[in-house]
């Protein structure tokens, strides 16, 4: 009679079976000494379209609110598209 685990005895588990008896196969092991590198994905995103109208109230509200000075206000008011 051959002593097989529980886990083995389950219908599914036949054939390359990547863990058993609590040991690492060696491309487990490889693995687990060298962690991929995985690179977060950027998200792809397009800047938001906007007409000059709304880019200039934006701008407005950032001078009233005191976020930018009124230099910068100039400077990026050139920046928008008449």
């Amino acid at each position: 009679m051959l002593l097989v685990p529980r886990q083995l005895q389950r219908a599914g588990m036949t054939g390359d079976v990547p863990y058993y008896g609590g040991r690492f196969t060696p491309e487990q092991a490889y693995a687990a000494a060298h962690p991929a590198r995985s690179h977060p994905a950027r998200p792809q995103t397009r800047p938001a379209v906007r007409d000059s109208a709304q880019t200039h109230l934006a701008l407005q509200h950032l001078l009233d609110s005191g976020v930018i000075t009124p230099a910068e206000y100039q400077t990026l008011g050139a920046r928008v598209p008449a």
